[in-house]
């Protein structure tokens, strides 16, 4: 799902921004490189990490420390500069936060998966 939202963020249109509500408009216009980047970074980390995961490999453990990192840039410009609380209101902070949580739970997992020797 966050590949698919990070292909859908990267290739609206202008006229797909001006559909959008006044508010929302404001989210999306002039969003800096690094953010884009940070969000690459979060969604295809976190699928990569998750299949290394799967397949038993300690690269797992800093794919998904890179892409925890990419998550917290991303939030820390959504939440704290972008103001996307003022947009979406307490219940849109449910589904970043959730993804926090996983990515946070899949660095745990493949570090405790490491230390226990099931991932080489």
């Amino acid at each position: 799902m966050g590949v698919i939202a990070f292909m859908m963020q990267i290739t609206m249109t202008v006229e797909q921004v001006l559909a959008l509500p006044e508010k929302k408009q404001m989210l999306y216009q002039d969003i800096p490189i690094w953010v884009n980047i940070a969000f690459g970074l979060a969604v295809t980390g976190g699928s990569l990490g998750c299949v290394a995961l799967v397949l038993k490999k300690a690269i797992a453990l800093p794919i998904l420390i890179i892409s925890l990192l990419g998550v917290l840039v991303q939030m820390y410009h959504s939440f704290i500069i972008a103001g996307a609380f003022d947009v979406y209101g307490p219940g849109g902070t449910i589904m970043p936060i959730m993804v926090f949580i996983i990515a946070l739970y899949a660095v745990w997992l493949a570090n405790n998966a490491k230390a226990k020797g099931w991932i080489r």
